[in-house]
């Protein structure tokens, strides 16, 4: 009798296994073309990919202990944000998979989440995450981009970008015409424009190398600076710039030109014009090597 009784509560228990796993999302909105989405998770993983309708799909699953899947807004605006109750540690993953349109403008805030973006190529691509990689491929005109703990791996036909991250790496590859700025504190910052002439470069690292491949537009600007990091340019031989380049303890080097050191101390300098000095490059390094290329 109570191999029985212990039995039939041991089924008991296993039937209600499934109630407490993970609950499957199926759901679809329609949305324009060109009209903005936000998406939010706290915890698990975004993927984004773009399609030719007019409409949001929303599939994935909801981690078991999530309070629910709130979508609001309307065909212009539209919301999705993952739920969870006022104390989440005991919450499991969520796994947002959207597809959306092509053109739209979208927005994606992420904590111990990766996100996973393809395709889209709308006015602006809007993403930050904590504790999470981001992984972006697509043509938005404008793209701002952001991770602590996490690492960015972008491939952008963009006119303008925008890039941060905090021990994490920025790689950028894609035809960028017009601004990039990137910024680093103990991570590298990798970018190569496949050689498209951009306009603008910033980059900024702490603890962290910084290398650009690319070009630059007449009248261009490049200004690249580093705390305990290196800095390289791989530019066309074609180059017409100004270049201006100190570093406190490091080495510089670049094709042609002659180095300025001081009689007394660290340090060492030059200023070389490259061709007519249409554009304009200014390296800085504290603790780094800076490195010129002429390709």
């Amino acid at each position: 009798m109570k191999t029985q009784t212990l039995s039939t509560a041991l089924l008991a228990c296993l039937a209600a296994v499934p109630a407490f796993a993970a609950t499957p999302i199926n759901e679809t909105r329609p949305l324009d073309a060109r009209g903005s989405l936000e998406v939010s998770n706290v915890k698990g993983r975004i993927e984004v990919r773009a399609w030719d309708k007019a409409e949001v799909q929303i599939t994935g699953s909801l981690g078991d202990g999530v309070e629910r899947l709130q979508i609001e807004g309307d065909r212009n605006s539209l919301e999705v944000k993952v739920r969870y109750p006022r104390n989440s540690r005991n919450t499991e993953p969520t796994t947002l998979i959207l597809s959306v349109p092509r053109q739209v403008d979208l927005e994606i805030d992420g904590v111990s989440a990766d996100i996973d973006v393809s395709g889209v190529a709308g006015r602006g691509l809007d993403i930050e995450s904590v504790s999470g990689d981001v992984v972006a491929v697509g043509a938005p005109r404008e793209a701002d981009i952001s991770s602590v703990s996490g690492n960015l791996q972008l491939n952008l036909n963009s006119h303008k970008v925008d890039l941060e991250s905090v021990s994490g790496n920025i790689t950028l590859r894609g035809r960028i015409g017009g601004e990039i700025s990137a910024e680093t504190v103990s991570g590298d910052i990798r970018i190569d424009t496949r050689g498209e002439a951009t306009r603008r470069l910033s980059t900024s690292s702490v603890s962290g190398d910084a290398s650009y491949t690319g070009g630059l537009a007449e009248g261009g600007r490049i200004s690249a600076e580093s705390v305990s990091g290196d800095i390289r340019l791989a530019l066309p031989k074609s180059l017409s710039a100004r270049v201006r380049a100190e570093s406190f303890s490091g080495t510089l080097s670049a094709p042609g030109v002659s180095i300025n050191k001081p009689k007394y101390g660290p340090g060492s300098s030059f200023e070389h014009t490259f061709g007519a000095g249409s554009g304009e490059i200014k390296l800085e390094t504290f603790s780094g090597d800076a490195e010129l290329v002429l390709e």
